[in-house]
């Protein structure tokens, strides 16, 4: 609707008030014997349409006509005032009205002062206009509709005096405005609103179904047509689905967008160890475990992290997980890791380092190989090297161990004696710290046991030797030694009696002198006689 800004009255609200004036009784008065003053009333005035709560000020003007037939006595000092009043007044509307002075009476109206004639007015009947200040305000209802505003109007007289007002005879002044309160004029289009439920993931992207639905409000006016309102649901992955709801009104026509983001898919995930186990399934170095992510649609936002597993252990894992831009994540574990960096632990079984042993009761060598972790995949061999006819120093060597991750295990050694059963020097000669006497340039027989034939090749290389030393006042024994004739020196072993006998051949010039006889093994062992050689 057009709101009607102004209005243009080309009518002119008139009140005619038909006096009768009598005759003057005393002065300032109006004569009350039984002059007629008769009003007439205001026509009904239709202002037209107007919006709701409009406010009108219709023009309205009075007029007072001296309309006597008898006689007229009215005092020219007194005023008149037009009081306006609202009688009927629709709810929801307003009406405000300021009151119209309209006095003095004019000098054109008669006045009878003699108080007995019958001074009428005369032709033309004078008039008494307002002096423009009367207002009528209305204030329009806000519901639309038809609505009348009724306004009276009394004479008020001032001074008054006497029986002035009981001289006034007739209805009472009234005008009747008519106004249509249209509706409000609508100017803009409809308000569209789109209801978005889901489940919000991350960066604008949804990651379950999608409900859309929209709100079409006009309060001015109804919605003629719409189209793309009706409710959607999204229920499929998609990168981008634009919705559009559009709407008329009388206000125009107006549309909307939604756009939707849907990506509900966790993203993949893949792990892998490097360097791979060996066929034991195992690692003997640090492993490095790496994640592959992917996603279709809204793309990859992390994924991992890389491990490095460094420890040793069974059964290590690494977990690993995938996210994409919407919020979705997926997660897998590399398991099954084994690691052992540390090679078996070997050590030599059944002889001692460092120990000595007598030939013939000499503990068998092995070797001992464990592996706490991985396992041992292949056990430390056995090797001994080192003596000379069964006798002498001895090393017990364990090596080439490894286990099920490939780690070499340690090479483990004992070295160890073996001697022969050395139970000392048999007669004639005495054992140390004994003395022998002998005489110089004789054959003296040397005999002892090593418990069997060990062969005649059991002295150590220059072997037995003899070295002059000093005598002591107790160098020898007095009894005559056993010798023998020999050519030279020689070296016999008599089965029977299980004794060897080394035939010692000494020299003439060593009469006067003392020696020590050092009988060297290849054992190792040194076996000392002590002799004193005579004439």
């Amino acid at each position: 609707m057009n709101q009607i800004s102004r209005f243009s009255f080309s009518w002119m609200l008139s009140l005619i008030v038909l006096l009768a004036i009598p005759l003057v009784v005393l002065a300032d008065t109006i004569a009350a014997d039984a002059d007629l003053i008769t009003t007439g009333n205001q026509s009904s005035l239709n202002l037209g349409n107007v919006t709701p709560g409009q406010i009108l000020t219709p023009p309205v003007s009075f007029v007072l006509v001296c309309a006597g037939k008898n006689h007229v006595d009215i005092d020219q000092s007194v005023a008149i005032t037009f009081n306006l009043a609202g009688s009927t007044v629709p709810a929801g509307g307003a009406l405000n009205a300021t009151n119209a002075s309209i006095g003095p009476i004019p000098a054109s109206w008669p006045d009878d002062t003699t108080g007995g004639g019958s001074t009428n007015c005369p032709a033309p009947a004078p008039t008494l206009e307002d002096n423009g200040n009367s207002t009528v305000t209305i204030t329009a209802p806000t519901t639309p509709g038809t609505y009348s505003y009724v306004v009276k109007y009394s004479l008020a007289f001032s001074p008054s005096g006497g029986d002035d007002s009981s001289d006034i005879t007739g209805p009472a002044p009234v005008s009747t405005f008519t106004l249509t309160v249209d509706p409000p004029a609508d100017s803009t289009p409809p308000v569209i609103t789109p209801n978005v439920s889901g489940t919000l993931g991350n960066n604008g992207w949804y990651i379950s179904d999608v409900n859309v639905s929209w709100t079409v409000t006009d309060p001015e006016s109804a919605i003629s047509s719409s189209s793309g309102c009706d409710p959607t649901t999204i229920n499929a992955d998609t990168g981008g689905t634009t919705l559009t709801c559009s709407a008329t009104s009388a206000g125009g026509a107006n549309s909307q967008s939604v756009t939707i983001m849907r990506d509900a898919t966790a993203p993949t995930i893949s792990g892998s160890a490097s360097p791979a186990p060996n066929g034991a399934g195992w690692n003997n170095t640090d492993v490095s475990v790496s994640f592959s992510c992917a996603d279709n649609l809204s793309g990859i936002a992390s994924c991992g992290p890389n491990q490095a597993l460094s420890s040793e252990g069974m059964n290590q894992s690494a977990m690993g997980t995938a996210m994409d831009n919407a919020g979705n994540s997926a997660s897998t574990t590399v398991s099954s890791i084994n690691i052992d960096k540390t090679g078996p632990i070997v050590s030599v079984t059944g002889v001692t380092h460092g120990a000595t042993y007598i030939l013939g009761s000499v503990p068998a060598a092995g070797c001992d190989t464990q592996d706490g972790l991985s396992g041992v995949a292949v056990n430390a061999s056995l090797s001994v090297s080192g003596g000379n006819n069964g006798v002498g120093s001895f090393t017990a060597t364990c090596n080439g161990a490894s286990d099920n991750a490939g780690n070499a295990g340690n090479t483990a050694n004992a070295t160890y004696n073996v001697i022969y059963n050395w139970n000392g020097f048999f007669q004639p000669v005495d054992n140390s710290p004994e003395w022998n006497k002998a005489k110089a340039g004789s054959a003296i027989p040397v005999k002892f046991s090593l418990d069997d034939n060990q062969s005649l090749s059991i002295f150590m290389s220059g072997y037995p030797k003899s070295e002059k030393i000093g005598c002591t006042n107790n160098s020898g024994s007095t009894d005559d030694m056993e010798t023998v004739n020999a050519g030279g020196s020689s070296l016999s072993y008599d089965a029977s009696t299980d004794q060897y006998n080394y035939v010692w051949k000494t020299e003439k010039s060593w009469a006067g002198t003392c020696r020590k006889l050092t009988v060297k093994l290849i054992d190792g062992t040194d076996h000392m006689a002590y002799f004193n050689f005579a004439k």
